[in-house]
């Protein structure tokens, strides 16, 4: 693996070598250097009492065993899935439970991760102690929306702090998952190039017939944030429009979406129904799943305006980026350039990936 450099001045820089999408050696960097010590979404957890609910966190990429928890009182925790014994895995199914028991050595833990029992452990000393609970990580939330860190870099309240800004006035309280609605998409491409996709509105024209028709391509606009980005879609009179407060920044104008980049591989598109959350997920240095998860405030606009056909939106995304995953790896293709005019967030997004890989 060779060092990343990439020049801070958009008119002057040359992109990312192909070798930044398709190294192993890079990407088991970037597991080590970027999302084990970022803030990523997980899966909601069920409404039951008493319920504990195993996953793994980037399956493919970390893999860690985590475990979502709710006890009989209604408070919800996050825990390793490890028992702090041998290793051994405690859950390995959604279910009903009053307290999680390692079926290894038949070390009993409380949903909230203290350490109940120990058999064959006394005489031991100095035990227990804080090490024998099981490790617990953060549950923070967007709305309804969970997010965690192994071991984050920046608070949540700081990574989120300019999405709350542009989403001020809107009804985050108010939105329901609709479950059953979730999209899972394989796509054969580093996560990076999706993003790269997804960061620029240069291509909607040429890509997006549909999306292009529902906006005004003309007054599309990109702001560059300290953790990410924002695309503005804004619209013509007719569209569906975010209600926006008066006090919002764009209060007054018709926008039809916000799109938010939030690093390292969080996107949060509002729309004038809700909010599609989509999470990109690496897997390898060249698979990416995308989840797709549809958080609702008015399912009467669902199909309407920029926030309709996502998934036709989403298969043409995913035709280009696979496409260009393949057209990287020529030997005869070295960097190209960035457009100054509409690549500012891929250029943003690259800068700040080269400060975190070296």
């Amino acid at each position: 693996m060779t060092g990343f450099e990439l020049d801070p001045r958009i008119a002057h820089a040359a992109t990312l070598p192909g070798e930044a999408y398709c190294d192993e050696q890079v990407y088991s960097r970037e597991m080590d250097r970027i999302f084990a010590r970022s803030w990523v979404g997980i899966p909601p957890l069920g409404s039951e009492i008493g319920w504990v609910q195993p996953f793994l966190l980037l399956p493919g990429a970390l893999d860690e065993s985590l475990v979502l928890t709710r006890d009989e009182n209604g408070e919800e925790a996050l825990l390793s899935n490890v028992c702090t014994h041998r290793g051994m895995q405690l859950s390995c199914e959604a279910r009903s439970a009053k307290r999680l028991r390692c079926t290894y050595h038949g070390r009993r833990f409380s949903l909230s991760g203290a350490l109940e029992a120990a058999p064959g452990f006394e005489g031991a000393e100095n035990f227990p102690s804080k090490s024998d609970d099981l490790p617990r990580l953060p549950l923070e939330r967007l709305g309804p929306i969970p997010f965690t860190a192994v071991a984050a870099k920046d608070g949540f309240e700081d990574w989120m702090a300019p999405v709350r800004l542009w989403m001020r006035g809107l009804c985050l309280d108010s939105l329901r998952l609709k479950d059953e609605e979730t999209q899972r998409y394989q796509v054969a491409a580093n996560w990076k190039l999706y993003l790269d996709n997804y960061l620029e509105g240069f291509h909607i024209p040429t890509v997006h017939k549909s999306l292009a028709a529902a906006l005004d391509v003309a007054g599309y606009e990109t702001v560059v944030l300290e953790q990410g980005s924002l695309q503005i879609g804004r619209v013509g009179p007719g569209e569906p429009a975010l209600p926006l407060a008066d006090d919002h920044p764009l209060a007054g104008q018709h926008v039809g979406a916000l799109y938010f980049h939030l690093f390292p591989n969080t996107l949060v598109n509002v729309y004038p129904w809700g909010i599609s959350v989509n999470h990109v997920n690496p897997v390898s240095a060249a698979q990416t799943e995308v989840i797709f998860r549809s958080y609702y405030w008015d399912e009467t606009l669902r199909d309407q305006g920029a926030g309709a056909d996502l998934h036709r939106v989403e298969l043409e995304d995913e035709a280009v980026v696979e496409a260009v995953q393949k057209g990287i790896r020529s030997r005869l293709y070295t960097r190209g350039r960035y457009a100054p005019q509409q690549e500012q967030a891929v250029h943003h997004f690259h800068r700040w990936w080269v400060t975190q890989i070296q």
